[in-house]
């Protein structure tokens, strides 16, 4: 572990489908598709010490009718965009409506900190915002708590709602079979690769990996030939959340014959080949000094550092992240680079062993609900529909670079076309993706995968020992009879 730290370089659908049956169903065709998102968000984020507390609302804010407060999570660097689209609706339904205010809290934190504060933000009339932005694996648990009202009632009267992708709405929908958000994003994830890095290493462009092999001896191959280089990056700890869960874990594990949770026996798989294989595949990618040093990955800001600049300066050969990373390449990003879709290609991530289907992705995506305590809910769904409608959401995705879930800006050729866009190829993989169990308890068994990631990552464990804890842990959150093994 010592020698690895100190040298080493280290949604959200609920479905009851079969592992085999999850992959989108062809009727969702590439072109309602194209320019389809969670990580959001990356998942991906900025860490600090405090968010905003009640006692930071500019003016009580909540006391007038008139204002509303909108609370999302500040990613810093990686949601320039986010933050650009809220401040064109809040600019428009404010020119709209002349008595009406808008008020943003931003929540620096990272993942974990972002969830809990804002539970506690909702849990009170006196601290609740208006309008929150959600990530969608959290909208079932959140739904059950009643931190989150209904919105069907406001949907029903919506006639824009049916231009939203059948699929993604899903994402938004409880397990009680009532709507809980209004979607803005969805994604894809698969291997970013430098063009001019695998040429000098002597590796094939396109590079079309065919299996868990093909990324090793790729990532072998950069570390001989070209050194100073980061060969592999993958999110790799606890402070990036989500983003080691979903996008590097479940990336691996769903390209096994195993999955993360039964929907047959609804029960949660605490053991499997597929599962120990996954935390190899980590231990070899480090143990072999195939990744960045700790200190980058460990880091809530890890998303930052491969993105803004680790890529920029091509010191990373292989990087697993989802189809935002351009966004922030954009002219008036947070890094921009005009050349970033031509250095860095995007390949779908293969399956473990190349079997059918061949390839594998996670797809997830954000949304903007109401709390169940708000004290403006028409106002707040005024600003719902106006930040979502056609208009808004093309800026959005274009600022943000995540894929839309409206099946009419998907079609939109500036979305489609647009400089640096990789839309096109994300939404390909779309036919691959998988979604995160839409279960309650899942954001309890997110963390327990987080730790063991981590403690394979910095030798603390070894795979099979990681494991064990983790189906130690994840037992004693979901229950003895809430569990299995494959």
């Amino acid at each position: 572990m010592i020698e690895r730290i100190m040298g080493g370089t280290k949604t959200q659908f609920e479905t009851k489908m079969t592992k085999g049956e999850i992959v989108l169903k062809r009727s969702l065709t590439k072109k309602m598709l194209m320019g389809l998102m969670a990580p959001v968000l990356i998942m991906s984020s900025t860490a600090c010490s405090s968010g905003t507390s009640s006692s930071e609302k500019e003016g009580n804010a909540s006391d007038s009718k008139n204002t509303i407060e909108i609370a999302y999570r500040d990613f810093g660097s990686a949601n320039v965009g986010l933050k650009e689209w809220l401040d064109e609706t809040k600019k428009e339904l404010e020119e709209q409506n002349p008595d009406a205010k808008v008020k943003f809290l931003p929540i620096q934190a990272s993942e974990g900190d972002f969830f809990a504060k804002l539970a506690l933000m909702v849990k009170s009339g006196e601290t609740a915002p208006d309008v929150v932005t959600e990530d969608t694996f959290m909208i079932n648990s959140d739904a059950m708590a009643k931190n989150v009202e209904p919105l069907d009632d406001y949907i029903k009267d919506w006639d824009d709602w049916k231009n939203f992708n059948e699929t993604v709405k899903q994402g938004v929908t409880a397990s009680d079979g009532k709507l809980y958000g209004v979607p803005y994003s969805t994604d894809t994830r698969g291997l970013w690769y430098n063009v001019n890095l695998f040429k000098k290493a002597g590796l094939p462009v396109p590079w079309e990996p065919k299996s868990w092999d093909d990324i090793i001896k790729a990532a072998e191959t950069i570390k001989e030939k070209v050194p100073g280089v980061v060969p592999f990056w993958a999110n790799s700890g606890k402070a990036t959340g989500e983003a080691t869960a979903m996008q590097t874990f479940e990336m691996l594990l769903y390209g096994t014959e195993d999955e993360l949770y039964d929907f047959e026996s609804k029960k949660w798989v605490v053991k499997s080949k597929g599962f120990l294989d996954s935390l190899e595949f980590m231990d070899k990618i480090y143990s072999n000094k195939l990744g960045p040093e700790l200190s980058q990955v460990l880091t809530g800001k890890a998303g930052d550092i491969v993105q803004t600049e680790l890529m920029p300066k091509e010191k990373v050969g292989i990087v697993l992240n989802g189809n935002w990373v351009p966004g922030v390449w954009r002219e008036n990003g947070p890094a921009p680079w005009a050349k970033g879709t031509e250095t860095y290609k995007l390949a779908a991530m293969p399956t473990q062993n190349g079997q059918e289907p061949g390839f594998t992705s996670m797809s997830g995506g954000w949304a903007l609900s109401i709390p169940s305590k708000a004290d403006n809910k028409d106002l707040a769904w005024e600003f719902i529909k106006l930040a979502t409608n056609a208009e808004h959401n093309k800026s959005y995705v274009l600022k943000q670079g995540d894929l839309t879930p409206r099946t009419d800006v998907a079609k939109d050729p500036e979305v489609t076309e647009a400089p640096g866009s990789v839309t096109t190829e994300a939404a390909k993989l779309i036919d691959y993706t998988h979604f995160r169990p839409s279960v309650d308890k899942y954001p309890a068994v997110s963390t327990k995968i987080q730790a063991a990631v981590e403690a394979v990552v910095t030798g603390s464990l070894s795979p099979k020992k990681a494991m064990e804890q983790y189906a130690n842990e994840v037992t004693r959150v979901v229950g003895a009879d809430n569990v299995t093994k494959k």
